[in-house]
């Protein structure tokens, strides 16, 4: 059935409000089973069948988590945008609450509902992936800053001060929870065929490494969330952009700033290596430096390449090839 209702929903840690567009409608609820419950009861009150509903949220991470997967058991449609794509629609605006922020994202979904694509439902293990290698990022952080704590206390304190100790053992701990979790995420694409037959084939490419291959598999939902290496590459914020108007204005081809940072300094570490032990890369990134374009602008060109190789490899279902002969 085509979607009839429009719903904001603007989410907190403990509430959620809910904006009902046609009817004009707020219902707040707590962020638990319970509220879920009492949210489907206001739904029925409201004479609105859930093929009919579409709830629109912004991205907010693990706060959403329970509610999506309630929507998806009662096969209640929900997207989920970025506050900013909300906050750019809405033009000029004064004051906020929890009622208006529903009520906004209400407005922008009703005003969208032609283009809006419901979220699917996730891959089990892509999720169980998602909360591991961000957990795993997150630590990696943190010893990295206690490592760089160390150095500037070196200077000041010997090496045997508790100061300089405790941080040691520390960093020691940070490299076991690491080592637990790096292990549990090996376990997880190893049991799942799929996952790990696109895990293998993606590190068939010089300069994809472990870590790389398990976010390119997360991001893209295990290279079914975007059809086209392009759609991705704009995800991750490398793709260039024409930037030109009229007469006047003949500005170079861009990149977007709005982009998944962690994918694209993965990508980034990746294409640095590549031209490093990467004969084919190698010798394109030589010879287009050699004719005066830039480092960035190459480095980028690089990153575009190495994520064409994923796409290639994931379609083709067969191990990338080192072809430098021919190229060269």
């Amino acid at each position: 059935m085509k979607v009839q209702h429009i719903i904001g929903a603007d989410l907190s840690k403990e509430s959620i409000d809910l904006f009902f567009h046609r009817l004009q409608t707020h219902l707040k609820i707590e962020n638990s089973s319970t509220g879920f419950r009492h949210m489907l009861k206001w739904l029925r009150d409201q004479k609105a069948h859930p093929s009919q509903i579409m709830i629109v949220m912004e991205h907010t991470g693990l706060y959403s988590y329970q509610i999506e997967v309630f929507l998806h058991e009662h096969n209640i449609s929900f997207t989920k945008v970025s506050a900013l794509a909300i906050k750019r629609s809405l033009g000029l605006v004064r004051g906020k609450n929890d009622k208006i922020d529903a009520q906004r994202i209400a407005r922008y979904g009703f005003e969208k509902r032609d283009v809006l694509v419901a979220t699917s439902k996730p891959i089990r293990v892509i999720e169980r992936l998602k909360m591991l290698h961000s957990t795993r990022d997150r630590l990696v952080r943190h010893r990295a800053s206690l490592i760089c704590a160390i150095r500037q206390y070196e200077c000041i304190v010997k090496s045997s001060d508790l100061i300089i100790k405790s941080h040691f053992d520390l960093v020691k701990n940070f490299d076991k929870q690491i080592d637990k979790i790096e292990a549990e995420i090996s376990t997880l694409i190893t049991k799942d065929q799929t996952v790990n037959q696109n895990f293998q084939l993606l590190k068939t490419i010089k300069a994809v490494g472990k870590v790389t291959a398990t976010a390119a598999i997360i991001k893209t939902g295990n290279f079914m969330q975007f059809t086209t290496a392009r759609k991705f590459a704009c995800y991750c914020g490398i793709a260039p952009f024409e930037h030109s108007s009229g007469k006047s204005i003949r500005g170079r081809t861009r990149i977007s700033h709005l982009a998944d940072k962690e994918m694209k300094t993965l990508l980034h570490q990746s294409a640095k290596c590549a031209i490093q032990y990467d004969k084919e890369l190698k010798t394109f990134y030589e010879r287009r430096i050699a004719m005066g374009k830039s480092k960035k602008s190459t480095i980028n060109v690089v990153r575009n390449k190495i994520l064409y190789r994923m796409f290639a490899v994931i379609k083709r279902q067969t191990p990338f090839i080192e072809n430098h002969l021919q190229t060269a």
